[in-house]
């Protein structure tokens, strides 16, 4: 099985023109074509966090459902960030992660499967001291050690501008992948948008996504990867 994923910090819609254009971010990732997406800074931060981004123009505009991140009705997320799936993709297990840090910052972890193939994606958005960063990892890979084993893909902001490392509490389960300078959007220079594969999952080809209304609608470069999966896997019932 082969699958696209991609992640994508969208700046709640403000671009550097500093216009707020949902248009412009629902173009983008229409785009990318991807299977999953990981999504960052979808909602206000201040009072009820409301959306950045219309659910339903999202949803009829990329073909994806949105998974329910949200606590509120008024968020499209959960600390300001969601999933997006393709409608075939069962979702088995959905769990918000919470992570340690001088502010409120969360994983989301979504446990899919289609046909014979059970999957695991993780979307983050790391603080932005290295201290705080590594015991936010540490607190994901704890999480994770104690649900099923399965092919795990953990993607989004990073925050790490260390081309050195920064991932290694991660351990040696998981290769973490850096597809290029996504941050600033006009002339990328840093690595913040990474991916981590676990094991039973290979990256085939990996890349920035620098096109068109990429280059304005917010501050990042949404990153993309065409995973694959060799074996079939289905967790035990």
């Amino acid at each position: 099985m082969h699958l696209r994923i991609a992640s994508y910090n969208i700046h709640k819609c403000l671009g550097l023109d500093r216009r707020r254009r949902p248009d412009r971010i629902l173009a983008v990732l229409a785009a990318l074509n991807a299977d999953v997406v990981v999504l960052q800074e979808v909602d206000h931060r201040l009072g009820p966090r409301p959306a950045a981004l219309p659910r339903d123009l999202l949803e009829r505009t990329t073909g994806l459902k949105t998974l329910p991140f949200p606590l509120s009705p008024l968020s499209l997320g959960w600390h300001g960030q969601t999933i997006l799936a393709r409608q075939d993709l069962h979702l088995d297990a959905l769990h918000r992660i919470e992570l340690p840090g001088l502010e409120p910052r969360g994983a989301l972890q979504a446990d899919f499967s289609s046909g014979q193939i059970a999957f695991r994606v993780v979307g983050l958005h790391l603080g932005l001291i290295r201290r705080y960063r590594r015991m936010q990892l540490d607190a994901i890979r704890a999480a994770l050690s104690h649900r099923t084993a399965m092919p795990t893909l953990i993607l989004g902001d990073f925050n790490e501008w260390s081309t050195r490392g920064g991932a290694e509490v991660l351990g040696s389960a998981f290769h973490v992948h850096s597809p290029g300078p996504s941050f600033p959007a006009t002339g990328p220079v840093a690595r913040l948008d990474r991916i981590a594969l676990g094991l039973d999952a290979h990256l085939v080809r990996t890349g920035v996504h620098a096109e068109g209304l990429a280059r304005i609608a917010s501050d990042h470069l949404p990153i993309w990867a065409d995973v694959r999966f060799d074996d079939p896997f289905m967790p035990p019932s």
